[in-house]
């Protein structure tokens, strides 16, 4: 009698472990997807971060252009002129949001 008490409580322990094992193996990867999944969140929080710079920099562009026209009266040059800065702005901005260009603060904080 304590023998089998013994031989089912032993069965049921395996069969625990065994279950034990795979939830492991099943958590493990759900928090390598979770892993994933956050890192993708991330990239698309990067290039919504980074399209938003620059359209705005060309829309604030093509808006003082539009503004300097009708107050100054110089037709369509100012807007062609202030939306192509608005545009070097926006790739200027993207391009130091992305770490490719220095800030230009950065380089007077090393020389202090």
């Amino acid at each position: 009698m304590a023998d089998d008490r013994e031989e089912s409580l032993e069965k049921r322990r395996a069969q625990l472990e065994a279950k034990l094992a795979t939830k492991r193996v099943e958590a493990k990867m759900d928090e390598a997807n979770e892993a994933r999944a956050e890192v993708s969140r991330k990239g698309y929080a990067q290039a919504m971060k980074l399209s938003s710079e620059f359209i705005a920099a060309i829309i604030v562009g093509a808006v003082l252009g539009y503004v300097f026209d009708r107050f100054v009266g110089t037709a369509p040059w100012g807007m062609i002129v202030l939306l192509l800065l608005g545009f070097c702005a926006g790739v200027l901005n993207v391009l130091r949001s992305a770490g490719v260009v220095a800030h230009p603060l950065d380089d007077k904080d090393d020389k202090k």
